[in-house]
């Protein structure tokens, strides 16, 4: 499955669009990396767990994407856009959602 954020593919030809189609991750951060995260953006650093969490997320989403995409017919995914956002009660959880265009390319 080929998963591009461009609208075409080089050397593919767009032969059938089959629709919008998306995936969603939403994980809650443990208390103790929140904790750890919140001294490291106090202090100036980096958040290790917040990045490896917003990296799980972000597969997960894209693993969604392309089991619905097959689930379509479809052989590529063009114009992918990643949107992150924080819910929950104090942003206490990490959403990644993916969507682009379901399509069957040569």
């Amino acid at each position: 499955m080929i998963i591009s954020t461009t609208p075409s593919l080089e050397g593919h030809t767009v032969d059938q669009y089959l629709g919008v189609v998306s995936g969603e991750a939403i994980l809650g951060a443990n208390i103790f990396k929140d904790l750890f995260a919140g001294i490291r953006d106090i202090v100036g650093g980096r958040s290790g767990a917040y990045e490896d969490e917003l990296r799980k997320a972000q597969s997960i989403a894209l693993e969604e994407l392309e089991q619905r995409a097959r689930a379509m017919g479809a052989n590529a995914v063009i114009g992918v856009d990643l949107d992150y956002e924080t819910v929950g009660q104090n942003g206490s959880m990490l959403m990644v959602s993916a969507s682009g265009t379901a399509v069957r390319v040569k």
